[in-house]
């Protein structure tokens, strides 16, 4: 649940309090004079995914996806799928479908908690 957090917050430019983990390595990536240039998403074994981290000096490390978005979203690297993982685990969205969702998505933009009342 933490990583979706941070995921959420990410996508919201909302920075927290205090720098959360992803935050602080985002931050030591710039301190060492890396970047992080993709991360892929290899795998799917046993309804687990697995990712790689690529930095910019050519070393991958092994990471997990919730962990490596959270950080993608911080530096603005791009996001990667094998073929394998999008043939076993992703979904087509007809041209329709894509419509009612973004109609969704603007609609979500549009509301506070307190449009939401209280039960009771």
């Amino acid at each position: 649940m933490t990583e979706a957090t941070a995921i959420a917050l990410a996508q919201a430019e909302e920075p927290p309090p205090r720098p959360l983990t992803h935050d602080l390595f985002r931050d030591v990536l710039s301190a060492l004079g890396v970047g992080l240039r993709a991360v892929n998403i290899v795998a799917l074994r046993d309804g687990i995914f697995f990712a790689d981290l690529v930095f910019s000096n050519g070393v991958e490390v092994s990471a997990r996806p919730s962990d490596s978005i959270a950080l993608a979203l911080r530096t603005g690297a791009r996001i990667f799928a094998s073929e394998e993982v999008v043939q076993e685990a992703g979904v087509i969205i007809p041209d329709d479908q894509e419509d009612e969702v973004e109609k969704f998505r603007e609609f979500l933009d549009t509301i506070t908690p307190e449009d939401f009342g209280r039960a009771g």
